[in-house]
């Protein structure tokens, strides 16, 4: 299981890396495994105000449709235009091109809250 050691991450499998203000949100490597193929993704509306556990985007698998949350709360300032064309991303590079929204931090301490990459390990087993 990919999970990279720079990332914050949370219970719901998803994993936020924060750039100055800004954070940049997708789901977790098991996620998308669990999911199996993505083949849609619903993204949030920009400049949507939000607040940490709020619903804010969805994931269309062959399997399953899930809710993403954010993780902080914030302002949505971005989804990932690319996953519209191409929502197979969220699965091929989940880490990288498969990112999903930013997020203008309310508070960077909410991003130190989360869970580290051994505390996610933990959660996985």
């Amino acid at each position: 299981m990919n999970v990279p050691e720079n990332l914050r991450y949370t219970s719901d499998h998803e994993w936020i890396l924060l750039e100055g203000d800004v954070a940049k949100v997708g789901i977790t490597d098991h996620a998308q495994e669990e999911l199996t193929d993505v083949v849609f993704v619903e993204l949030p509306d920009e400049g949507r105000a939000c607040d940490a556990e709020d619903p804010v985007a969805v994931v269309e698998s062959v399997k399953a449709a899930s809710d993403i949350y954010a993780p902080i709360a914030g302002e949505i300032v971005e989804g990932n235009a690319e996953l519209e064309g191409d929502p197979s991303l969220a699965n091929t590079d989940p880490y990288g091109a498969g990112w999903i929204f930013k997020i203008r931090v309310k508070d960077v301490a909410d991003v130190e809250a989360l869970l580290s990459p051994d505390d996610y390990k933990a959660l996985l087993g």
